[in-house]
């Protein structure tokens, strides 16, 4: 399976607003306008913003080609500019002196002064040189209260929340030991689609509650989680894609974007947790065994304020029929968890992970090479070339087999098969005539 561009990925996080629905009349602009006045992590770059026409660029590549037209072209004049350095001066100078110039008002200004002659200079041009500098930062739009309303999924398996709560401390191998508890709840039902305590926060910890909602729930349309690392991994918006689900972002310090799970974490907390003998959990299994018994007997069975006195279960059953099935996809679900891990291949043509070591082809000494891997069973599924090329499986090293494996010595090809002589060889000529053999 071939692995998504991060930076393909990364685009398609900042459209998620634009593409996980249908937008009403003028619905797009607002929203387009929205995204370019937020802050990014954007990688290989130290800005932070993007400007509306790049949004929308990215926008329309991905209607026409999807992910695959998210992938970065690079230009051949990248990192160059064309104009003469006079003219670089006075266009930033230009910007510098007022930031809300626009790339028309900039042309014009240079053209009126005699600077360059009309028509020979593009915005494109001055677009790409206030870029490299810094300075195509939009300029910010007068504040206004920020129109928020309630509202609710027309249907389960709409949208699914993300998020993860700070939990006890339990006993593990006679140490105390702080877990997280990582939970996944449907909008529309607030079903809890899957949770599980685990001993970090980590993108590995939050995949792994969303592979078993996705086995028990199907597949969500969105996925709402907030801006932490984890969430941000390439390997969780590459599942992400390749299911369909859009994965959509909250912007910082709003957690009333996910009012609905933050409210059943203060349910978990005071109908759960005040509930808890720690003195009986003899491990993480113990406690989840504790935390799934809870949610299928009490949790998913009380009637819910919210749902006209449903309870969740029963909210979550009326849609059965609407529910995205993964389909196929359940049978190859694995293959999409996978991560890929890139190594070079030592002088003894093995490579490590994990502290373990495996052989690959003995050609590939001295490349690099991805390793596929089950990250949730720690173990090495096969091996790609940089391009993706499947280069068969990683077997684990077996030192002592090796003590008696027969080895490939340079040269033995040769020896083996004799080569016929060369006939053509000016030293052979040569040595022919002078003894007169051409003649016999």
């Amino acid at each position: 399976m071939t692995q998504i561009d991060p930076i393909a990925l990364f685009r398609l996080s900042v459209l998620g607003p634009l593409i996980s629905r249908p937008l009403q009349r003028g619905e797009f602009q607002k929203t387009l306008w929205e995204l370019a006045g937020r802050e990014y992590a954007i990688p290989g770059s130290r800005r932070t913003r993007l400007s509306h026409k790049t949004i929308a660029g990215w926008y329309y590549a991905w209607r026409k080609d999807s992910i695959d037209g998210l992938s970065p072209r690079p230009r051949r004049d990248q990192g160059q500019s064309k104009l003469a350095a006079e003219i670089q001066e006075a266009i930033l100078r230009l910007k510098r002196e007022n930031p809300r110039r626009s790339l028309l008002q900039i042309l014009q200004a240079l053209e009126s002064t005699g600077q360059v002659s009309q028509g020979t200079v593009s915005r494109s041009a001055i677009h790409r040189l206030l870029q490299r500098h810094g300075l195509s930062r939009p300029a910010g739009a007068a504040s206004e209260p920020e129109e928020k309303r309630s509202f609710v999924a027309d249907c389960a398996g709409a949208i699914w929340y993300g998020d993860v709560m700070h939990g006890p401390q339990i006993s593990l191998h006679g140490k105390p030991r702080k877990v997280y508890l990582v939970s996944l709840m449907d909008d529309a039902s607030r079903l809890i689609t899957h949770s599980a305590f685990c001993l970090g926060e980590t993108a590995l910890d939050i995949e792994g509650v969303l592979k078993q909602a996705l086995l028990k729930r199907g597949a969500p349309y969105k996925l709402v989680v907030d801006n932490g690392a984890a969430y941000r991994s390439g390997s969780l918006q590459g599942i992400c894609a390749r299911l369909g689900i859009s994965l959509i972002y909250c912007r910082p310090y709003t957690p009333e974007s996910k009012g609905k799970i933050e409210r059943w974490h203060r349910t978990f907390r005071d109908q759960f947790l005040t509930e808890l003998d720690t003195r009986r959990i003899r491990d993480l299994d113990d406690l989840n065994a504790r935390l799934w018994a809870w949610l299928e007997q009490v949790y998913h069975q009380r009637p819910h304020g919210g749902l006209e006195g449903l309870t969740p279960l029963l909210r979550y059953q009326q849609d059965l029929p609407r529910i995205r099935s993964l389909g196929i996809q359940a049978a190859h679900l694995d293959a999409l968890f996978y991560h890929r891990e890139p190594r070079k291949v030592r002088k003894d043509g093995t490579v490590s992970y994990l502290g373990q070591f495996f052989e690959v082809p003995y050609a590939l000494v001295g490349k690099t090479v991805t390793l596929v891997v089950d990250a949730h069973a720690g173990r090495v599924v096969s091996v790609e070339s940089a391009a993706g090329e499947d280069l068969g499986r990683a077997t684990p090293l077996d030192r002592e087999a090796n003590a008696h494996r027969k080895r490939h010595q340079p040269g033995a090809a040769d020896t083996a098969v004799e080569e016929p002589a060369d006939s053509t060889s000016l030293v052979e000529i040569a040595h022919k005539k002078y003894y007169g053999e051409d003649e016999q």
